[in-house]
């Protein structure tokens, strides 16, 4: 039997952490239907009673447990300030290095990403969180391999996910791990899950990073904002920046974790999205009024950013409206 302890942090998301039980309960069953012993025992491990009413049916231990997991589950975070979660768990911090080294296999869900990395442990190594998030913890981790654009990542012991029902792709790729490839298909079926969905990038909204305290950072990100549309280059929209270009670029990256380049590609980019679903712009269009002259350029620097043309991506948006 399977050790798997899926933490209880403070601020969890409820949804997230009753998505984790189901499945894994429904793996269970798979067992059980054809009178065989459950493959997972699971535990929820808490550093108080904090939200354990919500889950009464099922076995608790304290963090200060010695016993040794195969597998622990780090759920979601509520919406809200991700660093104040961070201090408010920080005890776990400790304790993940511990069960780590001693073989743990950890995997994190949407912005519980946060907290491994928070440990140290994801440093140098590939992960993911929800898109939404990722320049956040750019600025937070710039140690950690973050590919905004992934459903899964794995990177030795170490799994993350993106957003939403990229929770439901991590405990199929674990399902798969654990019990084989028949009872991941069957739970696939059972959640609707598209098992081969890698790209989480085109569900991204691109949202600024402004929660700092860097004045002149502030003011290059307002001008780029501004005059975004207009076919400039980086240098002429920050001009006025009583700054070198070199120390704007470092300071600018060390805040919002992207380069002013990338930030200016970032915000044209969530323009033509808005234009291609929202309005009925003919191609060109969109092009120009997102700050663009050059088709070639601009469809090359859309589907790096969104992960499919600029004609997919008004394809599959206005198919659901």
């Amino acid at each position: 039997m399977k050790q798997v302890g899926l933490l209880l942090i403070r601020n969890f998301k409820l949804l997230s952490v009753a998505a984790i039980l189901d499945v894994f309960e429904t793996a269970n069953k798979f067992y059980t239907d054809t009178n065989q012993s459950t493959l997972f025992n699971i535990n929820l491990i808490k550093i108080d009673d904090h939200g354990a009413d919500h889950f009464s049916n099922y076995n608790t231990q304290n963090l200060i447990s010695d016993e040794l997991y195969d597998l622990l589950l780090i759920p979601s975070f509520s919406p809200g300030a991700v660093k104040d979660y961070i201090v408010a768990n920080q005890d776990y911090l400790p304790w993940l290095n511990r069960q780590h080294q001693k073989g743990t296999r950890i995997a994190t869900f949407c912005t519980g990403a946060f907290l491994l990395a928070a440990s140290g442990l994801l440093n140098g190594k590939v992960a993911t969180t929800h898109v939404d998030a990722c320049p956040e913890f750019n600025a937070a981790f710039p140690d950690v391999l973050l590919r905004a654009d992934k459903t899964v990542t794995q990177d030795g012991l170490l799994y993350t996910s993106g957003g939403a029902t990229s929770t439901f792709h991590l405990l199929l790729h674990l399902l798969q791990y654990y019990c084989g490839k028949d009872i991941a298909v069957r739970a696939a079926k059972i959640y609707a899950i598209d098992m081969n969905r890698d790209n989480q990038s085109y569900f991204s909204t691109f949202k600024p990073f402004t929660d700092h305290n860097d004045t002149l950072v502030a003011s290059a990100q307002k001008k780029i904002e501004d005059s975004f549309q207009y076919t400039g280059t980086i240098e002429e929209m920050i001009k006025d920046i009583p700054s070198s270009r070199r120390n704007i670029v470092r300071r600018f990256k060390l805040v919002t974790g992207i380069t002013p380049i990338e930030y200016l590609q970032q915000t044209r980019v969530e323009a033509a999205k808005k234009l291609l679903v929202q309005t009925d712009q003919q191609m060109m269009e969109v092009i120009v009024n997102s700050g663009y002259n050059d088709p070639k350029a601009f469809r090359k620097i859309f589907r790096k950013n969104v992960g499919m043309t600029p004609s997919e991506y008004r394809d599959k948006f206005n198919a659901i409206q």
